[in-house]
């Protein structure tokens, strides 16, 4: 597939990239469908192993930026080969833990191989080695890829854990991402000094970025989009297991799955799924829409999807309905996020510039997993931190409204 000007769309390092975003995000949306199990086998509270996906998280996000750092000075396929093999080694050493205070530490380290491997530096090689014409849309396709794992992940999963314990699911996880390795090399990009701007680094850029408000309502904005997805992800499928066990038996949803334990793996894949449609098109419309008009509709479609499901009665029917909008919306914020960004602080310190947004999506990710659990321990349920969700999402809505769409050299940003 080429545009106008003859560049090929789908180059070896957007395939690469996305099918290394495929099997790391494949990987991290199973972690939920081990809640159970784990806390059944060791008899911890649900806020214990929450708080092990929710430090993960937080360390996802303090890796992100860091990680993208490390790729901008030294190199793209350094920094992306040791995330996946702290990823690696992270699942594989959880694998023996028994103990909650073990399975949070090695959670940090899977944090940072996820860092390492996911949206910062995959995201920017794939921006730099595209051009502005298909940018939004390359951006699209590789977030995609990711939302593609999370179709595969858990019903993978899921087929795993009726047939081994969930020890040796890490133990196979942890061979597949060392395996990923080997299409690192691929990842063949301009090199930084070829994009670098004259007067152009980090320093400066960090300070322009820093001083304009358009960055700070991005970093603000993003915060709601980690609590929603990670109390989700973490969180929905145990949900699942408890509010529709009554009434899933005759319904038409179990001609696909026959327990609610498969409904809940059943539901994340439908996310996936229809994650993959919302990525794809929120990047075809990034290229000729205004970017925050859009983010701020997704986030106001999250919402209202989230209220309506709450306040209605709970079904396998509503479950689908429900996974298949907020699919739709999942990740559609990373492809214009990241665009935006790239679009008003130039490619080259794309990865570091986002990294740091991204921080504030973890730090969303990691208070919505750990109230989930918190709450669920103190109330039996999880009702008030879906409404905690359901506000933060209406603020991201509104605060992506005032943010300037242009290059920040068409603005003026007085640098103290």
């Amino acid at each position: 597939m080429k545009d106008n000007g003859g560049v090929t769309l789908f180059t070896p390092v957007l395939i690469a990239g996305s099918l290394i975003l495929l099997i790391s995000f494949a990987i991290r949306s199973t972690f939920g469908l081990f809640q159970i199990p784990i806390a059944e086998e060791f008899l911890w509270a649900r806020s214990e192993f929450s708080l092990a996906i929710a430090i993960q998280n937080l360390a996802w996000g303090i890796g992100t930026p860091i990680f993208s750092a490390f790729a901008e000075k030294y190199g793209d396929r350094k920094a992306i080969t040791l995330g996946l093999l702290l990823y690696a080694l992270g699942i594989f050493v959880s694998s023996t833990a028994s103990s909650p205070e073990s399975h949070q530490l090695l959670n940090i380290l899977i944090g940072f191989g996820i860092a390492g491997s996911g949206f910062g530096p995959v995201l920017a090689v794939v921006g730099r080695a595209s051009s502005d014409e298909k940018r939004s849309i390359a951006l699209g396709l590789t977030t995609a890829a990711g939302s593609a794992g999370q179709v595969i992940g858990p019903p993978f999963a899921a087929i795993l854990l009726s047939v081994m314990p969930w020890s040796s699911i890490f133990e196979i996880f942890a061979i597949i991402t060392l395996l990923t390795i080997f299409l690192v090399p691929v990842l063949n990009t301009k090199s930084q000094k070829q994009i670098l701007k004259k007067n152009e680094n980090l320093s400066n850029t960090l300070k322009i970025a820093i001083k304009d408000p358009t960055y700070a309502m991005l970093f603000f904005g993003f915060f709601s989009c980690g609590f929603q997805l990670a109390f989700i992800t973490a969180h929905f499928p145990a949900f699942i297991t408890e509010a529709s066990s009554p009434i899933i038996q005759g319904s038409f949803i179990s001609l696909i799955c026959n327990s609610v334990e498969g409904l809940g793996a059943l539901s994340m894949a439908l996310i996936g799924f229809f994650n993959i449609i919302g990525c794809i098109l929120a990047g075809a419309l990034g290229k000729g829409y205004t970017k925050k008009y859009l983010l701020s509709l997704i986030y106001t479609g999250r919402t209202v999807a989230a209220i309506l499901f709450i306040i209605l009665p709970i079904t396998p029917l509503s479950i689908a309905i429900f996974s298949m909008v907020m699919g739709s919306l999942w990740l559609a914020t990373v492809p214009l996020t990241s665009g935006l960004i790239g679009h008003i602080y130039g490619i080259k310190f794309m990865g570091t510039l986002y990294g740091i947004v991204f921080l504030s999506h973890q730090i969303g990710s990691f208070v919505g997993v750990w109230l989930g659990g918190v709450f669920y321990d103190m109330y039996g349920s999880y009702d008030i931190v879906w409404w905690v969700g359901i506000g933060v999402g209406a603020f991201s809505a509104i605060i992506h409204l005032p943010i300037k769409e242009k290059p920040i050299t068409d603005r003026e940003i007085i640098i103290a």
